[in-house]
């Protein structure tokens, strides 16, 4: 069973930084690209960042560039979202899923709810102003 969970959000000031956390099983962790997405009130989900499997390439939607950090740690089957001078507008939930189809992160049109798999609850990130 596809599982993936994420973890760590909270309620922060603008311009402050909190790392989440996704944890998977029921797959074999190291063979696909993982993405993180969020949905705001009243909005489509919508993807953030997606790191591929072997080399690791990581990709971002162009709001978050230079403010988010995506990783993994296949030893812990973990991906990280370490998330840098929060805005406001990040406000959201957060979630982590799994390229079932290996569609693979550089097609970021490809990074929707539909074809990614193993949705969690997701973890609320609230940031200030």
């Amino acid at each position: 069973d596809v599982q993936l969970q994420a973890s760590g959000g909270g309620l922060v000031q603008a311009g402050g930084s909190l790392r989440l956390s996704c944890t998977a099983s029921g797959f074999t962790f190291t063979n696909y690209a993982i993405g993180w997405f969020r949905q705001a009130p009243g909005k489509e989900r919508e993807g953030v960042s997606c790191i591929s499997s072997g080399d690791g390439s990581t990709y971002y939607e162009d709001s978050v560039k230079g403010r988010f950090t995506i990783s993994r740690d296949n030893a812990t089957n973990t991906v990280f979202l370490q998330m840098d001078s929060l805005k406001p507008e990040d406000t959201a939930v957060y979630y982590c899923a799994v390229d079932p189809n290996k569609l693979g992160c550089p097609y970021q049109y490809l990074w929707t709810e539909y074809l990614y798999d193993g949705w969690g609850q997701g973890t609320q990130v609230t940031v200030s102003s």
